[in-house]
């Protein structure tokens, strides 16, 4: 095989990290170099990808260590029996690459994955080496994601958390059993282990010892998980329990979800065709509403029988129209929790209805300054000198928020 340049191994390996989506800085520590002995920062403006403490957006250098790989899971365009173009990164190629790229100001920070190579240990141990010299050797202060290897050995998982902001162990797919026969190398028991492993270390790195001094950092920005969706046939349901639980045991600050693409050469039990993107997007909105808007997953999915979302409206507009009669609500005088399931209101929506109407009534127009969406929610809210009439129980009501039917082309 002829000698690639580092420019060839650029696009193989950025081209084949766009798999991941677990890719977001929001959650780390401020740290900057504006003291000139360091480099890089993860709090500046950048250009797309992640988000700095602040919110605001910032640009990570993603890319795969390597795209070889040992195992040789079903949907995964990399497995060893894919018929692909390989590269692999040396240590100091990536780092050179990070500082340089920083140098230009073409990003603030760097997320790294990597298919496995030679050993889940000897794979992890060049990615802790890549940290350890940008952090230590130059002095680079921007944001670092590594993607965990869940089969790494403890320590190596350890000092990883200490030199990144974020690590993240892909559960890979949304159950147990999908997992055995997708991915049967890898197993989900042990991905749960490192799992809470991290989140023991992390804690134990929050408390204070009896001098008053804290532990080393660990993992700052916390950890996250990724699910491919659309690879089996597990429904948004059980998509949705697999999340409830991680959060809750793992205490994750972000479950990445990702629509299956078919790839090359791919197994006869995968699907031929993508699942619908919008599928995507109504669990990130379900996600949202089970983690800030007080909804469980009864209230998501129960009224659904096939166990699925609405793909045509939101999953807070479907609950609305399924419990019409709790509307509409009277903006001056109804809970917070109930203020919160008006399609429409966010959690700053409805913080600031609940500070203004401490001083006075709230009209239909102070709703649409506080940043609502009428459009949706002014068939289920009351306000002062505002009623929405029939409007709430009219039988048109979906059709006015559901996209048009269209004619399917017989070519």
């Amino acid at each position: 095989m002829a000698r690639q340049t580092l420019s060839q191994k650029l696009a193989i390996l950025s081209d084949a990290a766009k798999y991941d989506a677990s890719c977001a800085s929001s959650g780390s520590t401020k740290r900057d170099s504006r003291a000139g002995k360091s480099l890089g920062s993860n709090e500046g403006s950048g250009i797309c990808h992640a988000y700095a403490p602040d919110g605001r957006c910032i640009s990570l250098l993603k890319i795969l260590m390597t795209n070889f790989c040992i195992y040789d899971c079903s949907y995964c365009i990399n497995r060893s029996s894919s018929n692909v173009e390989r590269a692999r990164f040396s240590v100091d190629e990536v780092v050179n690459l990070t500082i340089e790229f920083y140098r230009r100001n073409y990003i603030e920070g760097l997320f790294l994955s990597s298919g496995i190579i030679r050993s889940p240990d000897a794979t992890m141990t060049d990615m802790v080496r890549i940290a350890r010299k940008l952090r230590h050797e130059e002095n680079f202060r921007g944001y670092i994601h590594l993607k965990t290897i869940p089969d790494a050995a403890p320590e190596l998982i350890e000092e990883a958390g200490l030199l990144a902001d974020r690590l993240s162990i892909n559960v890979e797919l949304p159950s147990d059993s999908s997992v055995r026969q997708y991915a049967p190398e890898k197993s989900p028991e042990q991905i749960r282990r490192a799992m809470a492993d991290v989140r023991l270390r992390k804690e134990i790195a929050s408390d204070r010892s009896h001098t008053g001094r804290r532990p080393a950092r660990f993992a700052p920005a916390g950890q996250s998980t990724q699910m491919i969706i659309g690879a089996d046939d597990a429904t948004d349901t059980t998509v949705l329990r697999q999340s409830t639980r991680l959060y809750s045991g793992y205490r994750l600050k972000r479950v990445y979800y990702s629509a299956f693409s078919p790839i090359p050469d791919a197994s006869a039990r995968l699907p031929l065709i993508s699942p619908p993107l919008q599928r995507e997007h109504r669990l990130y909105q379900a996600d949202w509403l089970l983690r800030f808007y007080g909804f469980d997953l009864q209230d998501i999915t129960g009224h659904r029988p096939d166990g699925n979302l609405d793909l045509d409206i939101d999953p807070k507009l479907a609950w609305a129209l399924a419990h019409r009669a709790l509307f509409p609500v009277d903006v001056n005088r109804a809970s917070r929790e109930l203020l919160l399931r008006v399609p429409g209101f966010g959690t700053k929506t409805v913080a600031r209805i609940l500070s203004t109407r401490r001083h006075r009534n709230i009209r239909y127009d102070d709703l649409l300054r506080m940043g609502a969406q009428m459009k949706k929610a002014r068939a289920f809210v009351e306000a002062t000198a505002w009623t929405p009439g029939q409007l709430t129980d009219s039988a048109d009501l979906r059709a006015r928020f559901a996209p048009p039917p269209e004619q399917l082309s017989l070519f």
